[in-house]
């Protein structure tokens, strides 16, 4: 690659085994969310407000790759019509949030789904996904798709599996997570 400058940063190599689900819609009806929230479908998710859920969420099951991505490419992520932002908040602040990606209709794709930190352990997780799955239906979904892997909430796969989704596939994958992201990795991942 002559006249070419690689920039290469330091990461840390994980491995992960990642499980591809699939839930056929409409699935059962949705429980009611907890008292004292709300889900909100945003009309437009700013840059700083995604990073700021995709962060909380996901920072310590090692949530990299959204991160990793520069302001105008996840602004173009969260400008497609085809992606939507959905956040729970309790008592008017942000508890949670799932994205859902319909570019590939009638499949829709839960692409990121948790809680933030302070509303975990509350039961909130299966009432979330059950909005999720909702929402994916009204969305025109007939098959919604997901993926978790061990990096993830030790209840995520459990609660996708409790709800309804089939495993599709699993693989093993090697990640190089940039250790500028300031994300912890657990030693269990490393490699």
């Amino acid at each position: 690659m002559a006249g070419m400058l690689l920039t290469l940063k330091p990461t840390v190599r994980i491995a992960v085994t990642v499980t591809f689900l699939r839930l056929r819609l409409p699935a059962a009806a949705s429980r009611p969310l907890p008292a004292d929230t709300i889900l909100v479908r945003l009309q437009a998710c700013t840059v700083p407000f995604y990073r700021y859920l995709y962060w909380s969420v996901g920072h310590q099951y090692v949530w990299w790759m959204r991160n990793s991505m520069s302001d105008a490419s996840l602004d173009s992520v969260l400008r497609d019509s085809a992606v939507s932002i959905w956040v729970l908040y309790h008592a008017g602040e942000p508890a949670g949030f799932f994205e859902l990606d319909v570019r590939a209709l009638p499949t829709v794709n839960l692409s990121y789904f948790g809680l933030l930190p302070h509303a975990t352990g509350r039961g909130w997780g299966s009432r979330l996904l059950d909005a999720a799955i909702e929402a994916a239906g009204t969305l025109g979904g007939q098959t919604l798709t997901v993926n978790t892997c061990t990096a993830d909430h030790h209840r995520a796969l459990p609660g996708y599996l409790r709800a309804g989704f089939e495993p599709v596939r699993t693989v093993r994958e090697v990640w190089d997570v940039p250790t500028g992201l300031g994300l912890p990795i657990p030693d269990h991942l490393r490699l």
